[in-house]
């Protein structure tokens, strides 16, 4: 599972990333926004660990979150945050939010809300998608048409793996070779 973590903190960011990588997640930490909005679209993780306050305001990690569930960002959003007023917290979840954890928080909770968020989302994603005569398993990354197996290469299942996950989507050339090819753009 892919972890998002969010935080300008070094110093809580670092044991942070120890932490969730020795629990075998895989782990990007950005420090600021601009950081974190390239990293959604090169990583696409399926969890985001969320500071409110960054470099960049003190409510940018709202309106990150906003945007992100705007522009149809499936994953999970759990705030981590100083802010721990009502309306603070309530506003995180009305946002796109899916929990919000109030700083300083136990490493023990942390972990447990992040299980619980990713099997969540875990349930929600398709593990075996059947579409006619296409057969598509995500984890094994096996294909086949017809009951036939497909070979594809690492490149064609991505892109395969995009439009099959969102059947209801137009994509954009741009958006389809940046997910395909992302060091390439």
């Amino acid at each position: 599972m892919r972890i998002l973590l969010v935080e300008d903190n070094a110093d809580l960011a670092g044991p942070l990333l120890a932490l969730l990588q020795r629990e075998r997640y895989e782990v990007e930490w950005a420090d600021n926004l601009s950081q974190a909005q390239a990293l959604v679209d090169k990583l696409e993780p399926d969890l985001i660990a969320l500071d409110v306050m960054l470099p960049e305001g003190e409510d940018t990690g709202f309106r990150l979150a906003r945007q992100l569930r705007r522009d149809g960002f499936g994953g999970a959003i759990l705030f981590l945050t100083a802010r721990d007023t009502v309306e603070d917290r309530v506003l995180g979840l009305d946002l796109g939010g899916d929990d919000y954890l109030v700083k300083p928080f136990s490493l023990e909770e942390l972990l447990a809300r992040i299980r619980a968020l990713l099997r969540r989302g875990s349930t929600l994603r398709q593990n075996v998608l059947e579409r006619g005569p296409l057969r598509i398993e995500f984890a094994s990354r096996k294909v086949c048409w017809n009951q036939q197996p497909v070979s594809l290469s690492d490149k064609e299942f991505v892109l395969l793996e995009r439009l099959a996950l969102h059947p209801e989507r137009v994509f954009g050339v741009d958006e389809l070779i940046s997910k395909v090819f992302p060091r390439a753009c």
